[in-house]
């Protein structure tokens, strides 16, 4: 399937290399495809893991051993395949995985539990295990390579290679963050939508690291939405290699705790606007800020139910400011709201005000800002103190286009 770059693409960003890191990329040929398909990074001993997963109820193998290894908070290794999910592939799709955590810890003489393994692509097809075999034989003899080598691998629809960097300072320590997404559809916010990995020379006590990185994915990666489906595989893991020298990180007390966040979550929100750029036929890209809802939870449901509406994303795609669809939108949500209190803007102009269009409302800056890629929509409910931002894209023809013959 050749699919043109998207028009929101964004150029991969120059990212340093992250001491205790060291990543590989070759061919398993999962797929018909002549491409590298797999991605492989080994990690310093001691690093520490911290991971968020899918809540499909039809999970992967890998998100099952996935769930339990990263309650360990223990990594030496990721690897990571495009082209097969083999999620809906019973005990055979587990028995991949555990091979291929085998041999990879046979490798680096590590627990095959501090092996963590992840796979994207077509459902319900058992990942062949010669070659799973082969391709990790291969990946683990392949010269080093760099970020975008990488971050390429592990794409399947997506036009672009996403990438996303950060650094803070703790205490003396300057510490690096860089991370890598997959995705492009089957993007709905269940914990995380997609497979996307930090890594971090910081030393993070992993408890911590897990408490931090549920922190960011619930203000990112739970905040985007491309049409509404979770994944089977969906994962975001945190890797911490504590290379940079500074006192490990335990507590929001410790010295840095706040600065490590704070580029932790910029790498997780350029991360997740990313997908949502490269969203299967998107042309716009949309950010919906709602406020004055009864709490910031219920503010996320409205926004996403915003978000999620075919109706309101295919308005957004011909730059019609379709208000009345937002106000069907808000109702159906299930949230608190008052249609007498409802305020909708688009491009900061507001178009309806108090359950109301405006009297003196001028539509011609509201077009002229839907003729651009980047939208922005405010809905205030007027009920309470809650606000949230979610991101999403419009809906056009080549969505259908690109998911009629996805398994071709």
């Amino acid at each position: 399937m050749d699919l043109e770059r998207s028009p929101l693409a964004r150029p991969f960003p120059d990212l340093q290399g992250i001491d205790g890191v060291t990543l590989r990329v070759a061919r398993a040929r999962y797929k018909n495809w002549d491409r590298a398909d797999l991605t492989f990074a080994e990690l310093a001993p001691g690093t520490s893991v911290g991971g968020v997963f899918t809540k499909s109820a039809c999970a992967s193998s890998e998100v099952e051993l996935g769930r339990e290894q990263a309650r360990l908070g223990k990594g030496r290794a990721l690897i990571v395949n495009a082209g097969n999910s083999n999620a809906f592939t019973g005990f055979r799709g587990r028995e991949a995985v555990e091979q291929i955590m085998a041999q990879v810890a046979e490798a680096l003489g590590c627990e095959p539990s501090e092996v963590f393994v992840s796979s994207t692509g077509v459902i319900g097809v058992p990942l062949p295990k010669d070659k799973a075999r082969e391709g990790v034989a291969a990946v683990l003899e392949a010269e080093p390579c760099g970020w975008e080598e990488a971050a390429s691998a592990i794409g399947t629809t997506d036009t672009f290679t996403k990438g996303a960097g950060a650094s803070a300072m703790l205490g003396e320590n300057r510490v690096a963050l860089a991370g890598i997404i997959k995705g492009s559809g089957m993007i709905a916010p269940d914990m995380a939508t997609m497979l996307g990995y930090v890594f971090t020379d910081a030393a993070v006590e992993a408890a911590f690291l897990q408490e931090m990185l549920s922190k960011a994915n619930a203000a990112t990666f739970s905040c985007i939405t491309v049409d509404g489906d979770t994944s089977t595989s969906d994962t975001v893991l945190a890797f911490a290699t504590g290379r940079a020298g500074n006192a490990p990180l335990t507590s929001w007390d410790d010295t840095g705790a706040d600065a490590f966040y704070a580029a932790l979550l910029q790498v997780c929100r350029d991360l997740a606007h990313l997908v949502v750029r490269d969203g299967e036929g998107a042309q716009k890209f949309i950010e919906i800020t709602v406020t004055g809802a009864e709490s910031d939870e219920s503010a996320r449901r409205v926004g996403l139910a915003i978000a999620n509406s075919p109706l309101v994303k295919t308005a957004i795609a011909g730059g019609d400011a379709n208000w009345g669809r937002v106000v069907m939108a808000v109702g159906k949500s299930g949230e608190p709201a008052d249609r007498d209190r409802l305020s909708i803007g688009f491009g900061g102009t507001w178009a309806a005000k108090d359950g109301q269009p405006l009297a003196d409302y001028d539509e011609a800056p509201v077009a002229k800002h839907l003729e651009g890629q980047d939208i922005r929509m405010d809905v205030d409910l007027g009920i309470g103190d809650g606000r949230a931002t979610v991101w999403t894209c419009d809906l056009t023809h080549g969505y259908i286009s690109i998911n009629a013959d996805y398994r071709s």
